[in-house]
């Protein structure tokens, strides 16, 4: 990761600490995140559907994710052999910030499982709660209740998390 943290450090980025973790910010926007694995390390970018992508090394971080993109590295000479291209990729990502480019998401079309749906008609003080979080934060709250497979367990996870959406938080909120 060091070697990584040399590169990034080497460019108009700042490094801010946001969500735990150092977060790559310009032009008043995020532009990307390392994080550190037993067996790798990754630089996402937020905005990483934007990039062009020539060399084909972008990957999706999970398969829900709908703008990141992230580049993993598994050594220390990948990263140095790939040097020229990350800076490619994160002088684009900046630019990308700077001309104000968005990324144009589709209007979500989850499902909502019915325990969730008999929630909100239920309950106004906790449909107030879940309306008004941040698209994202509700999509990864219907994502964490649909993933049981039972209603049960549905159930107890939306009963567990009322209180953070009560309070306006999304699943990775502390």
């Amino acid at each position: 990761m060091l070697a990584l943290y040399a590169i990034l450090a080497d460019t108009e980025l700042a490094v801010e600490w946001k969500w735990n973790q150092p977060v790559y910010t310009a032009h008043g926007g995020n532009i990307g995140t390392m994080w550190g694995f037993k067996e790798a390390c990754t630089l996402g970018f937020f905005k990483g559907v934007l990039l062009k992508d020539p060399e084909g090394l972008l990957e999706a971080p999970g398969e829900n994710s709908r703008s990141s993109r992230v580049l993993k590295f598994r050594s220390v000479a990948e990263i140095e052999a790939k040097e020229a291209v990350i800076r490619a990729y994160v002088a684009e990502a900046i630019a990308n910030e700077k001309a104000g480019l968005k990324v144009d998401l589709p209007k979500d079309d989850l499902d909502y499982p019915a325990e969730l749906l008999d929630r909100l008609d239920g309950d106004p003080d906790f449909r107030a709660a879940f309306e008004a979080l941040t698209p994202g934060r509700r999509r990864g709250w219907v994502l964490h209740f649909s993933g049981a497979k039972q209603s049960a367990t549905r159930s107890s996870r939306i009963d567990k998390a009322a209180p953070k959406i009560l309070a306006g938080k999304g699943m990775q909120d502390r």
